[in-house]
């Protein structure tokens, strides 16, 4: 029997494909199941309009078999078969795809405009060639007598005559290669492994896949003990199992799907032990058709603000998955979500592992990306105690998210942001301040501190509280530079009660602090020259009451920021210094300490200067350069 040569671009393109197109060995099982697939929908949808298809839906299969001593693996299914013309046309002829000119045949029909196909590129079957050394393909078409065999070890050629098959379908025989090196294919001659790959790439292949099963079972053998009770023996028999899922839960309707239901495949999926805090369903027509389902997590993994976790969606196209993290189906800022899109439409590339990027995509990404926002903000206002754990989990990711990209996702997130209320004593959306503000009130006040309880205890709140204006406490590093880059909401600025003017004075107020500094420069001056390079600046506080000294910053650089870059190890982030100002209560007896011994005694005042530095730098939750030299200070004074 003579072989015939593929066509000379056949031959590239298949020794092309086995080297380059796949990046997975594994992935060959897929398309070869998702062939069968498409040969049971052609056969199946033949039998809608003919009547001598003895065949009912329920008797359509995919059946693997595996063989650890012959290393083989054969995947057979009951569809259509094909004819020897099929075989040249389809097998002969690489990148010509049978199941795409059917597809195309039956919507000009109008027989079938939603007949979904798996295999369009015509590629798939050689995937084959990526762990086999021979592949055998035994089929019968449906409406003839004849069976073939189709027959290749690769870019050598191809052999084609006739065999014998009892009905109609498609037997593909794989011949696994021996291991080399670093390539080892014995781990696909093991049916668990077989099972796992059906399980992660065809779980949702509409036809049940089955594999031969031994079960056991006790059987009576006719006789009797001694107490007159039946004698059973145990005795195995070979039944098929059904691996598969078939139908996914997000092609169920949602009034189908329980809340148990979501939560278990959720958690199955992800690994994670709490349910979801939501989930969201979407079955999308329109300019382009998808199913998805998203979860938004409780509990962040512990590897999410590392470089090991791996953000995206499940990608399935017509249930078969394409890619198990795709990351350009949802923004970056809602990295944190789970779930799957499921989508005809998809533009995947010939391998069908990768998409490519095409105004589908960008569609796709869009809407799911308001449908996350909407739920948030549902959950927020509808369920906040749901939302509060959400937020505790991922508060930081949707502010480093706002921050990014010269703040790109700023409208989108800021309604998401929550902070602490010095009046509710809890976490309250940016929203609820501005409702609550008084009419007078023209700021929104706020303090970044490194936890509540230092928030609480900060001299330079005093004012604010005695009008009973409300302050949110901001705890987390990245808090100074969302609100930097918010500036403002909804036209109200925000106001650092540490830096900013309060807008709390009269003009005569003003006028009489002026006053005073004017009063008080020689021993301003005399401080910030004790000082030294510690600080740029010495003056009297226009915010202090009760309280002797606070420590400021001015420019781009706040004290907050400060601390956030002296952690890093990078040494261009650990020299970024704020500009540090050194603020007094004029109306304090320990100014006017200071200005006593300023008059009387230098020494002393020098001594007074370092010690109210290091009170302020304390308050401000900074460390001490020299404990000792402060601790001996303050002894000093007794």
């Amino acid at each position: 029997m003579a072989k015939k040569q593929f066509k000379t671009e056949s031959k590239r393109i298949l020794d092309l494909m086995i080297n380059s197109i796949y990046t997975h060995p594994e992935i060959f099982l897929r398309e070869i199941i998702s062939n069968a697939s498409d040969a049971i929908d052609k056969l199946c949808y033949q039998s809608l309009t003919d009547d001598k298809v003895d065949m009912q839906r329920s008797d359509f299969k995919i059946k693997l078999g595996v063989s650890e001593e012959d290393r083989i693996i054969s995947v057979s299914d009951n569809g259509i078969g094909m004819t020897k013309e099929d075989l040249e046309n389809n097998l002969g002829i690489i990148a010509k795809s049978g199941s795409l000119k059917f597809k195309n045949e039956m919507e000009k029909s109008g027989e079938a405009s939603d007949l979904d196909i798996i295999g369009q590129f015509g590629v798939g079957f050689y995937s084959a060639f990526m762990v086999s050394d021979r592949v055998t393909v035994i089929t019968k078409a449906y409406g003839s007598d004849t069976a073939y065999k189709w027959e290749s070890s690769g870019t050598d050629g191809y052999t084609i005559e006739e065999w014998h098959r009892d009905s109609v379908g498609t037997d593909v025989i794989m011949h696994i290669k021996d291991d080399v090196e670093e390539s080892e294919y014995t781990r696909f001659l093991n049916e668990m492994s077989i099972g796992q790959l059906v399980k992660k790439y065809s779980d949702f292949i509409r036809w049940p896949i089955v594999m031969d099963a031994v079960e056991a079972e006790e059987v009576e053998t006719g006789a009797l003990d001694e107490d007159g009770n039946p004698i059973t023996k145990q005795v195995t028999k070979v039944v098929e199992q059904v691996i598969n899922s078939m139908v996914p839960i997000w092609q169920r309707s949602k009034d189908e799907v329980t809340k148990e239901e979501s939560d278990e495949f959720y958690q199955n999926i992800y690994y994670d032990y709490e349910p979801p805090v939501s989930t969201i369903r979407v079955n999308a027509e329109g300019q382009v058709a998808y199913k998805a389902m998203i979860f938004i997590p409780g509990r962040a993994p512990t590897n999410f603000f590392s470089d090991q976790f791996e953000p995206g969606l499940q990608l399935y196209c017509n249930g078969v998955m394409i890619m198990e993290r795709c990351k350009d189906v949802i923004p970056d800022c809602f990295r944190f979500v789970r779930g799957v899109v499921d989508s005809p439409d998809f533009p995947l590339n010939i391998s069908r592992e990768t998409l490519q990027h095409g105004r589908q995509l960008k569609i796709i990404s869009n809407n799911l990306e308001k449908k996350i926002k909407n739920e948030l903000r549902r959950l927020m206002d509808e369920e906040p105690e749901n939302y509060e754990k959400f937020y505790d989990a991922f508060s930081a990711q949707l502010k480093y998210a706002l921050v990014a990209n010269q703040g790109e996702k700023k409208e989108l997130l800021t309604d998401l942001l929550m902070f602490y209320s010095s009046k509710e004593k809890e976490l309250v959306p940016l929203r609820e301040y501005k409702e609550k503000m008084p009419e007078e009130q023209k700021l929104i006040y706020y303090v970044c501190t490194d936890s509540i309880a230092r928030a609480e205890s900060l001299p330079q709140a005093e004012q604010i509280r005695d009008k009973g204006y409300e302050i949110l406490y901001m705890t987390e590093d990245v808090d100074d530079f969302v609100i930097r880059r918010l500036e403002e909401y909804e036209g109200i600025k925000f106001c650092n009660i540490t830096n900013d003017d309060l807008g709390l004075e009269t003009d005569e107020e003003k006028s009489e602090i002026e006053k005073k500094q004017e009063e008080n420069k020689e021993l301003l001056d005399f401080i910030k020259d004790t000082l030294g390079d510690s600080v740029v600046d010495v003056r009297i506080s226009r915010k202090l009451k009760s309280h002797p000294v606070y420590l400021t910053s001015e420019g781009d650089i706040s004290i907050e920021m400060e601390k956030y870059f002296s952690v890093m190890k990078n040494e261009m982030a650990q020299s970024i210094k704020a500009k540090r100002v050194l603020e007094l209560n004029s109306e304090h007896h320990a100014f006017k300490s200071i200005k006593e011994a300023f008059e009387n005694d230098k020494e002393k005042a020098a001594k007074l200067s370092k010690i109210l530095l290091a009170q302020g730098i304390l308050i401000a939750g900074l460390p001490l350069e020299d404990a000792a030299e402060y601790a001996e200070l303050v002894c000093e004074l007794f």
